[in-house]
């Protein structure tokens, strides 16, 4: 079974990530996200593996969380999905996926749950 990470190289957590499944001997597909951002189906299946909600896997400290106005509570859960593909800077990284089980590696440890 595949083993995906949606990675950031630029960041440090998701490097060491990377790193950290890397060095367990795991074969990877490597997802630059963006570069190349989930699909809204994608998302919405990652998000389910996760148990988290749109908003909960969302980097809120972003520039762009509060310029495209998503601290707004009216918004759908479509909505947000669909502001985390057109911006994938807010998804939250690094997310590590293996068959129907996902992670975020924060910390990158979190990852080897579900392999």
């Amino acid at each position: 079974m595949s083993v995906v990470i949606y990675h950031h190289p630029r960041c440090s957590k998701s490097r060491q990530t990377l790193q950290l499944l890397q060095d367990q001997g795991i074969e990877l597909e490597v997802i630059e996200y963006l570069k190349t951002p989930p699909s809204k189906t994608r998302l919405k299946q990652i998000l389910t593996m996760l148990d988290l909600t749109p908003r909960q896997l969302m980097r809120r400290k972003e520039p762009e969380y509060t310029a495209l106005g998503l601290d707004d509570e009216s918004l759908s859960r479509d909505q947000l999905i669909a502001a985390m593909v057109e911006t994938p800077k807010l998804i939250e990284r690094p997310i590590v996926v293996k068959g129907d089980r996902a992670a975020v590696g924060r910390p990158p440890e979190a990852v080897l749950a579900i392999l």
